[in-house]
């Protein structure tokens, strides 16, 4: 599998931005797709997930402000976010759990996204 992650730049706060992620290849065994970050001298992050069968989860950080969806052919994976912060600001990388058996983890070239206060 592999993913195409588009849609970062530069937003002031308060403003908006949309994360696409495309996927290729192997699209029929994925399973989970999901967005993670990483802000610069800091580990990785979950930032949300959505199951194959919608079911989503987000970090307390961005519950009510971002929204994961997946399309319908479930190749294409987006992430709408909202009243952005400061403390938004990092490279964003598109993730997903895919397999016939063994699920593995499978990543995009992050994105940077920057939100100036």
């Amino acid at each position: 599998v592999q993913l195409q992650a588009s849609g970062g730049g530069l937003v002031q706060a308060g403003g908006s931005l949309k994360l696409s992620c495309a996927a290729s290849g192997n699209i029929d065994s994925i399973n989970t797709m999901a967005w993670f970050r990483q802000a610069p001298g800091k580990s990785r992050e979950s930032v949300a997930y959505i199951s194959a069968v919608g079911y989503t989860h987000y970090a307390d950080s961005v519950k009510g402000r971002f929204t994961i969806s997946r399309d319908s052919a479930k190749t294409t994976v987006s992430l709408q976010m909202n009243s952005l912060k400061p403390e938004d600001t990092a490279v964003y990388y598109c993730n997903c759990k895919a397999g016939d058996g063994l699920l593995y983890d499978y990543w995009g070239q992050g994105t940077l996204v920057t939100v100036s206060s």
